[in-house]
């Protein structure tokens, strides 16, 4: 004798709207974690990095090298703590993304050139770390299209201490930023520099001043790895002339150096 099949009461609508708003947490949470202990993307909103950073790049910060600080979470959830746990200290010469001391609710991205204790400072546009010239070298002319007008920079490759190099901008002699008194870095603090010079609101001057000073250890937010994808801002996404311009297709996936 058959079975007579019955049907399974249909899921209720109470149900499936819990199964839904579960799934959303899940992968809410799943995204906060990814994005609070491995890596966040940042789109590069100003010149002070040109040539490493170009603005419209977006790059990808990674959070694990230097371990977690209250600033780690991309909405806010870390509790207020001094310090990092977790990873080890930054290495001179990396790009960082960091918040902004006297203003945590702006994030920054610069090249990282003193460590703590380190005296640091600018004299005739020259970086001086621990009394010692930093040697440089010419390597030509770069021309780029900044707020619609073409500029004209001097490049030059700068050598930290330690022999790490990375290319830096000078376009005058003499600009506002080219003589500084000699900071000394604070314990857990570091100094942040842009690689373009003359265009850059760094830790040159201090944050009472409306600068940015040293950084605070626990207002890092990761190391700047890669350019993601890069879009270029002169060129207007309506403009179908020179829309196939408007991707720099040869950042794409880029390491940052």
């Amino acid at each position: 004798m058959d079975k007579v099949a019955t049907d399974k009461p249909a899921p209720s609508r109470k149900a499936e709207w819990l199964r839904t708003v579960k799934l959303l947490i899940v992968t809410l949470a799943f995204v906060l974690t990814i994005r609070t202990v491995a890596a966040e993307p940042f789109v590069v909103p100003s010149s002070s990095m040109v040539p490493t950073l170009l603005i419209g790049d977006e790059l990808l910060a990674a959070k694990y090298p230097y371990g977690i600080g209250k600033y780690s979470s991309p909405i806010g959830l870390m509790p207020d703590f001094p310090g990092r746990f977790a990873g080890h200290l930054p290495d001179r010469g990396d790009v960082i993304v960091f918040r902004l001391p006297r203003d945590p609710s702006e994030t920054y991205v610069k090249r990282l050139v003193g460590l703590p204790g380190d005296r640091v400072q600018m004299k005739a546009g020259r970086l001086i770390i621990n009394g010692a010239v930093l040697p440089r070298r010419a390597t030509g002319v770069y021309v780029t299209v900044l707020d619609g007008q073409s500029q004209r920079f001097l490049r030059y490759v700068e050598t930290l201490p330690g022999g790490r190099e990375h290319p830096i901008l000078k376009r005058t002699a003499g600009s506002q930023l080219d003589d500084t008194p000699e900071f000394i870095v604070p314990a857990h603090h570091y100094f942040m520099m842009g690689d373009n010079r003359d265009m850059s609101l760094d830790s040159r001057v201090p944050a009472a001043d409306g600068g940015v000073g040293c950084v605070p250890e626990e207002n890092l937010v990761g190391r700047a790895d890669r350019v993601l994808y890069s879009r270029d801002p002169e060129v207007a996404a309506w403009d179908l002339a020179d829309w196939r311009e408007i991707f720099r297709a040869d950042r794409f996936l880029g390491r940052i150096d």
